[in-house]
C-alpha cells in the first residue's frame, strides 16, 4: 500500500500530519513529534478535570453516531465498586470507510495515548483495543507499538510514575461487521457470538464482563491528545459553521473519482470543494450523479444536495442524510443506482447476525426484489413493497444494521425512481444478477 498523498492547501491537518512518516510509528518517533506529553498532563489531573476538557471542547464520535464524548465519559461511575473497562472500536467495517486503519498503520501511538487518557479520566485499568480480522499490517503495527509503550514505562502498573495501572490488549476480530456495533463487539471480547445486546442496560451501568464500560472509536481517541494539549478553546474554534459541530475530520473518499484518499477537513467543509478541489472531480468526460457521505449505511445524495451539503452533523441532516463514519462513496453519471442499491442490500444481508426477525427477513426479501427488478422481471407494486419492507425494518430491531438497508433503498427510489421505473418499463438492459452474479 502506498504513502497518503500530499496535504492540499484546503486541509486542516492535525490527525494526519503524521501520515506517511515511518519514523513516527516508533516509540522514540513519537516522543520527538511531542507524544505522550498529553498523557502525562493528564495523569498530573483529577479524572474528572480530563473529563471537564474533553466535554468543554465539543468533541464528538467519530464512529457515526456524534455523540458528545466527555459526556459518554461521565456517564461512568464516579465511585468505583466494580472494575471500569474502556473499549476502541477499530473494527471499521463500514462500506467506504478506511480512515481509522490509516491511523493505526502510520500514529499507532497517537491511539495508545488516546485510549490511556480516557482510560484514566474514566478510572479503568482496562483498554480492550478490537481490531477488525483483515487489518493484518494494522494489527502488526499496533502490536510492536503497544511492546514499545510498555517497554518504555507507558504502561503497565505504574504507568508513566504516576502510581497508576494502564493496561492495554489487542483483541482481533473475525471479519464480522455487527461487531461494529458496541454491544456485539463487548459479546465479542467476551468470547460470545457477536450479536448486539438488548439495552438497558446500557455499557456505562453493565459492559464488557457485566462491568462498567466506554466504547469510542480510533478517531475520536486519537483527537483527544491534541484537545489535551491545546486545551478545549482551541478545538472548539475548528468550526465553519457552528459550535455544535467542531474539530476537524478525516474524510475517506471513494468511487468515480480523480484522488480517492483520506482528507482532513475542519468541520462544516462543503462536500462539493472537497470532490472537485481535494479529489480533482470526476473522471475524464464524466459528471457527478450522487455521494454517500457517512459510510453506506446513510441516505446517498443526488448532484445538487451533494454540491450544497456541509460536512458537519447538522448540514447533513439538513440535507436529509447524516456524516455517520465520513465514508464518501461518489457516483459519476455511468453509475446504475438500481444495481448499487442491490449491491449495498446483498451486503448487508450477508451482515446481519439473524437474531431479529425484521433484519433477517427483510434485508434478504429486499435483495430478491432488487435482483427482479434488474433482471426485468420487476412490477410497479415492487416499488411501493420495497418501502413497505423499508418500513417495517426501521426503528424495529436490536440495533440499526436493519435500519441502514431500509435507509439505502428509501433514499435511493425517492431520488432515482426513474431509474427503477426504467427496469420495469424494459427501456433498461436487464442485468445479470437473478441468480446472484454480480
Amino acid at each position: 500500500m502506498g504513502y497518503p498523498h500530499k496535504p492540499h492547501e484546503k486541509e486542516t491537518v492535525i490527525l494526519s500530519e503524521y501520515f506517511g512518516d515511518a519514523e513516527a510509528r516508533s516509540y522514540d518517533g513519537w516522543v520527538k513529534r511531542g507524544g505522550y506529553k498529553a498523557l502525562k498532563a493528564s495523569l498530573e489531573m483529577q479524572p474528572a478535570e480530563v473529563v471537564e476538557i474533553v466535554k468543554s471542547s465539543g468533541l464528538r464520535g467519530r464512529g457515526g453516531a456524534g455523540f458528545p464524548t466527555g459526556v459518554k465519559w461521565s456517564f461512568m461511575p464516579k465511585e468505583k465498586s466494580k472494575p471500569h473497562y474502556l473499549c476502541c472500536n477499530a473494527d471499521e467495517a463500514e462500506p467506504g470507510t478506511f480512515k481509522d486503519r490509516e491511523i493505526m498503520r502510520w500514529t499507532p501511538h497517537a491511539l495508545i495515548e488516546g485510549c490511556a487518557i480516557a482510560q484514566y479520566a474514566i478510572q479503568a485499568e482496562i483498554t480492550y483495543i478490537y481490531i477488525r480480522g483483515e487489518f493484518t499490517e494494522p494489527l502488526r503495527i499496533m502490536q510492536a507499538a503497544l511492546d514499545d509503550a510498555y517497554g518504555n514505562g507507558v504502561l503497565g502498573d505504574n504507568a508513566m510514575g504516576s502510581g497508576r495501572r494502564l493496561d492495554m490488549y489487542i483483541h482481533r476480530g473475525a471479519g464480522a461487521y455487527i461487531c461494529g456495533e458496541e454491544t456485539a463487539l463487548m459479546n465479542s471480547i467476551e468470547g460470545q457470538r457477536g450479536n448486539p445486546r438488548i439495552r438497558p442496560p446500557f455499557p456505562a451501568a453493565s459492559g464488557v464482563f457485566g462491568m462498567p464500560t466506554t466504547i469510542n472509536n480510533v478517531e475520536t481517541l486519537a483527537a483527544v491528545p491534541h484537545i489535551i494539549n491545546r486545551g478545549p478553546e482551541w478545538y472548539k474554534s475548528l468550526s465553519l459553521n457552528n459550535e455544535k459541530s467542531c474539530g476537524t475530520k478525516l474524510f475517506s473518499v471513494s468511487g468515480h473519482v480523480q484522488r480517492p484518499g483520506n482528507y482532513e477537513v475542519t468541520m462544516g467543509f462543503p462536500l462539493g470543494e472537497l470532490i472537485n478541489d481535494l479529489c480533482g472531480g470526476m473522471r475524464q468526460g464524466r459528471t457527478l450523479k450522487a455521494c454517500i457521505p457517512g459510510g453506506s449505511s446513510v441516505p446517498i445524495l443526488n448532484r445538487e444536495e451533494t454540491e450544497s451539503c456541509l460536512l458537519d452533523y447538522e448540514g447533513c441532516v439538513e440535507m436529509g442524510t447524516m456524516l455517520g463514519s465520513g465514508g464518501v462513496i461518489v457516483f459519476d453519471d455511468s453509475a446504475d443506482m438500481v444495481y448499487q442499491t442491490m449491491r449495498l442490500a446483498r451486503f448487508y444481508a450477508h451482515e446481519s447476525c439473524a437474531q431479529c426477525t425484521q433484519c433477517r427477513e427483510g434485508t434478504g426479501w429486499t435483495v430478491r426484489i432488487l435482483e427482479r427488478i434488474l433482471a426485468g422481471q420487476g412490477e410497479p407494486k415492487d416499488l411501493d413493497l420495497l418501502l413497505d419492507l423499508a418500513d417495517q425494518m426501521t426503528g424495529k430491531t436490536i440495533c440499526v444494521l436493519s435500519d441502514s438497508c431500509a435507509a439505502v433503498v428509501i433514499s435511493t427510489i425517492k431520488r432515482f425512481r426513474n431509474e427503477f421505473e426504467a427496469y420495469m418499463a424494459g427501456t433498461r438492459e436487464p442485468g445479470v444478477v437473478a441468480a446472484g452474479v454480480g
